[in-house]
């Protein structure tokens, strides 16, 4: 059974590089006309295995940055060094009008000591030493270029058609050259369906804390990685147990609730993990509001209750309360995206929808107004379609009578909200007299006072929807009347 998987994996890979053959070929032959070998290596080979073609065409060699620099300027139409440090060399050539981007490494070694956050780079003299020093035996498969000839030390292929996940030499001496290796065998595992060696895991469980010589942001790049990947909690799961998770985002394990001894509270970690699941199933296709996988929904998905253990409160007669969890959730998400290096948008967004995240639970309450629906639209503002998504998917409870109920509860507010699109436009509410014009009826300059009465103006705008101008103006001179500026004659600037 073995042996035919991996005969239709050989199948599948001649097929899935087909389209890229002639450049391997081509670029092959160059290396070699200068006298130096070239392999496709790494991802690529491992992607052509499962019959896919990699976005990346990563190669190594024996020539050194100097030498392959001087080979791909000629070969490519652009090529950059900005990876030369750790001897890789890029270039861009464009064939049959598409562009093709290749990097060359040059054989090599990667390195951690105890207190060093950066890799140390030796190269190394062969392909196979190269090879033995990958992250994993299925990563350690190259095809020989020019003659095609495919080099599989470690037996990758048949640990790729056997779904395994193992290490070329000892776990524990690859994790030790580069502890972010643990990182990746849970995003493989979640970008793979691939099982992970027990003897891994108990080198990743035994090593964690090693994890925190790698740099944040290195750390964050697996993580989004994993995140987006097609199975993303398999990968959080194995964070989780081998301690890794405590090292790098401690609020996820944190989520693990004990349960009373009355059990009146569900798991959190769990829930966060059924709506992360639940989330990614509401994702759209390409031309969709919400195109998946998405970053920013996911990360709301997994953290929006990691609020509660510290808001957590046992009540009298054994119920469990987590009072404005969502509030306390936001900063703890802002704090700890900081400290992973997010860019500030995707930090905002996350942290953004983490704090609206409860506010619809008081609709199904009694009837909103049409100001209450204004300003969850208006609050919400380019991530509403993000928080629908996000709304609907923290419903996890087994009761399917509740389920329905807030299920038709959310379908009924955004009728709402498309009915009063209709009539105005929500997304970008704005009071019925600008920044300008309350300065002209009122007769006065830039002041701190202008911005009150925006605020003022706008929130009659919520409150009371489209107002026209006289009476706009007349709310204003009421509003003015009662400032302690208009006495005085002053701005308060």
């Amino acid at each position: 059974m073995l042996a035919a998987a991996l005969e239709d994996a050989r199948r599948r890979a001649v097929g899935a590089l087909e389209p890229v053959m002639s450049v391997l070929v081509d670029l092959g032959r160059v290396f070699a006309g200068a006298g130096h070998d070239l392999s496709l290596v790494g991802g690529p080979v491992r992607d052509a295995f499962l019959g896919r073609r990699s976005a990346d065409l990563d190669f190594t060699t024996s020539a050194r940055p100097d030498v392959t620099a001087k080979l791909l300027r000629a070969w490519g139409d652009a090529y950059w060094e900005i990876g030369r440090e750790f001897g890789t060399i890029g270039a861009r050539r464009t064939v049959a009008g598409e562009d093709v981007v290749v990097e060359v490494t040059t054989y090599r070694a990667e390195s951690y000591d105890a207190s060093s956050r950066k890799p140390e780079v030796s190269y190394g003299d062969d392909l196979v030493g190269d090879l033995s020093r990958r992250d994993f035996t299925v990563n350690a498969m190259a095809l020989q270029l020019p003659s095609l000839d495919f080099v599989d030390p470690h037996d990758g292929l048949a640990d790729l058609a056997a779904g395994v996940l193992r290490t070329p030499g000892t776990p524990e001496q690859s994790f030790s050259d580069d502890p972010l290796r643990m990182m990746r065998a849970a995003r493989f595992a979640a970008q793979l369906s691939m099982r992970v060696a027990p003897e891994v895991v108990a080198a990743m469980t035994a090593m964690a804390e090693r994890i925190t010589i790698v740099s944040a942001e290195r750390v964050r790049t697996e993580l989004e990685k994993l995140l987006v990947a097609p199975d993303p909690v398999a990968g959080l799961r194995l964070l989780v147990d081998t301690g890794l998770a405590e090292q790098v985002l401690p609020e996820l394990p944190a989520l693990q609730l004990e349960i009373d001894e009355h059990h009146r509270h569900k798991d959190v970690y769990e829930h966060s993990l059924t709506v992360l699941e639940q989330a990614i199933g509401r994702e759209d296709g390409p031309d969709g509001e919400v195109p998946g996988p998405d970053l920013v929904l996911r990360l709301s998905a997994l953290l929006h209750d990691v609020g509660k253990p510290r808001t957590r409160r046992f009540e009298d007669g054994g119920g469990v309360s987590f009072h404005h969890h969502e509030v306390v959730g936001a900063k703890l998400v802002a704090k700890r995206m900081k400290a992973l290096r997010f860019d500030n948008d995707t930090t905002k967004a996350v942290a953004k929808l983490t704090e609206l995240h409860l506010r619809f639970h008081g609709y199904g309450d009694g009837e909103w107004t049409d100001s209450a629906v204004r300003r969850y639209v208006t609050d919400a503002g380019p991530l509403l379609p993000r928080l629908h998504k996000l709304t609907r998917s923290d419903c996890t409870t087994r009761n399917q009578r509740k389920a329905r109920r807030l299920e038709a509860a959310y379908d009924d507010l955004e009728v709402r909200i498309a009915r009063l699109r209709e009539q105005e436009e929500l997304d970008s509410v704005r009071p019925d007299l600008d920044g300008n014009a309350i300065m002209e009826v009122l007769g006065i300059g830039p002041s701190r006072v202008v911005g009150r009465a925006y605020q003022h103006l706008l929130a009659l705008r919520m409150d009371r929807g489209p107002l026209d101008r006289d009476t706009a103006v007349e709310e204003l001179h009421r509003w003015w009347a009662d400032q302690p500026e208009s006495q005085q004659g002053e701005t308060g600037a």
